[in-house]
């Protein structure tokens, strides 16, 4: 018999433990919530066996989860290089600039733990297949968008649709393979699919730009969806396609206040720091100070009502316990950060390479190469040594080499070389993002019950796609107010622009730098996650 190496907390009885930990007898000396560990005690033995899948099955599992990563990571590299051809022949306003950016995130972020919900209920499956199929229509119509408008809608669409497929892809894999090995390296490939979508996105926004036209990145990718829908329907195991009582499960194992209260918190927060990535005087309007206070007040509502479910033994979107444990707590905060500063990087190189440098769109693109490969090299390590080294010691080198390609560019000159720096930024900027994708899910997906996997995918995305959208506002912020005080006349000249992306680059190194501070102190006693014992 096996047993698995993931045991972070002992629930209390308003929440149930994980399925996948049992005990042989109650010797087990009671631990304080902040230290529990990863390693599970001696007595812990495997309450359900999930068997080894057969290559093929291994095979179309990987082969969806990455793609679905993929394709949404590159359909916004795409977004990112090809805005300015598409807000000129669309003739998007200044105010909605980047709005076909932040809407997808904003409502993807804001519907995720209602689908991933949703997915523990209906079945993974079922959800993923749904999800292709409505990014498929949604992305193809974004590419026969005539109107910013409908760019817009249609982004906001695709943003909904992928919030199918990101929990429930969680779920596929804990549904599939077992603790160990083969769950590190599906965690890892998935990781490896953002990466290369987003920066492949780049490479194809800049060269279809300047060729063929930006709507062929939309066609491209639709037309991948809809292979790899064909893959999945026909491929992935239906281990949960016949689920009982759909409907009285749907009213009464879901949080459905909970997730009304937390969505609209999320989403106006998503919408606040949207409005000010876009214009930075926004954060002075009342509209979005309104809606950034409203947002900021709903979180103490928010927590007494999962704290009032968990006390009465009811089903709570995010139980207050989980809080209390260190390591989870300190994983979910990490993984906020860590995605905020890897979005941030991106997008102020794009900036600096085209408004300072004053390279064209396909030159960007070619420098992006780098960071596909270091974070496909990246994930490919992370799941084969997730279960031989100490989660602590890999997520932290992995956020140091990210923090000194920051430093790299907190340092540069517009007139060095792309050798002298930026090429080393570049390849070091994903391993930080890449290294935390593995160990995180492994740690979140390990204090979820069984049943509630896909609702764990739903946290870890929604943690990622929230810390992408305030890294990001954040340092436009600081980047916006550097330059408006800069000594140079014309606040839009490189000279002006560089002092204010510099600044953010110090504030993206600080915070990266921080979160070290926070893994070195938060992970200590974790150990080796993802670890299968005979």
């Amino acid at each position: 018999m096996s047993r698995t190496s993931i045991e972070l907390l002992q629930y209390p009885a308003a929440v149930s433990q994980p399925p996948s930990i049992a005990t042989k007898r109650d010797e087990t000396p009671p631990l304080i919530d902040d230290t529990r560990p990863i390693v599970p005690p001696d007595n812990a033995i495997l309450a359900e066996q999930i068997e080894n899948p057969t290559k093929s099955t291994t095979a179309i599992v990987l082969v969806t989860v990455v793609c679905v990563t993929a394709i949404s990571t590159l359909l916004a590299g795409i977004v990112t290089v090809a805005l300015p051809t598409m807000a000129n022949e669309l003739e998007l306003a200044p105010s909605v600039l980047l709005w076909p950016i932040s809407i997808y995130a904003l409502t993807c972020g804001c519907t995720l733990l209602l689908l991933g919900s949703v997915a523990d209920v209906v079945g993974s499956r079922p959800m993923y297949l749904t999800g292709c199929v409505l990014q498929s229509g949604f992305t193809l119509a974004c590419g026969l968008a005539q109107t910013g408008a409908q760019l817009i809608m249609f982004r906001a669409f695709a943003g909904v649709a992928i919030s199918f497929c990101l929990p429930s892809a969680v779920s596929i894999i804990t549904s599939t393979f077992p603790e160990g090995k083969r769950r590190n390296i599906a965690f890892a490939s998935m990781g490896a699919g953002q990466p290369i979508g987003f920066s492949l996105g780049l490479t194809l926004g800049g060269v279809f730009s300047d060729t063929i036209g930006w709507r062929w990145g939309f066609h491209i990718a639709a037309i991948l969806n809809t292979a790899v829908f064909a893959v999945g329907f026909f491929g992935l195991p239906r281990v949960d396609d016949a689920q009982p009582d759909i409907w009285n499960r749907l009213k009464t194992e879901i949080d459905w206040v909970g997730i009304v209260i937390g969505g609209a918190s999320l989403a106006m927060l998503s919408y606040s720091f949207a409005m000010i990535t876009g214009n930075t005087t926004n954060i002075t309007n009342p509209e979005t100070l309104t809606t950034l206070v409203v947002s900021i007040a709903l979180i103490p509502a928010f927590i007494f009502w999962v704290g009032r479910q968990e006390r009465l033994g009811r089903p709570a979107i995010i139980p207050n316990s989980l809080w209390r444990n260190r390591i989870f707590t300190c994983i979910c905060i990490g993984v906020f950060v860590t995605w905020g500063v890897f979005n941030a990087i991106e997008t102020f190189l794009t900036l600096f390479f085209q408004d300072v440098q004053n390279i064209s769109a396909i030159e960007t693109s070619v420098r992006f190469l780098p960071a596909p490969v270091s974070g496909a090299l990246s994930n490919i390590v992370m799941g084969l040594i997730a279960h031989k080294v100490r989660a602590d010691w890999a997520v932290t080198v992995g956020i140091t080499l990210t923090s000194i390609g920051a430093l790299l560019m907190c340092i540069i000159q517009p007139e060095w070389s792309y050798w002298s720096c930026a090429f080393f930024a570049m390849f070091l900027n994903p391993i930080g993002a890449d290294a935390l994708f593995t160990i995180s899910n492994l740690v979140i997906t390990s204090v979820f019950p069984g049943k509630t996997q896909a609702l764990a995918g739903g946290v870890f995305n929604t943690v990622a796609q929230i810390g992408k959208s305030v890294g990001l506002a954040t340092s436009a912020v600081v980047a916006s107010s550097i330059t408006a005080r800069s000594r140079y006349e014309h606040k839009d000249s490189p000279a002006a622009l560089m002092e204010g992306y510099r600044a953010a680059f110090w504030y993206i190194f600080a915070l990266s730098a921080a979160t070290i501070m926070l893994f070195v102190w938060g992970l200590r006693g974790i150990g080796k996650v993802g670890m299968k014992r005979e």
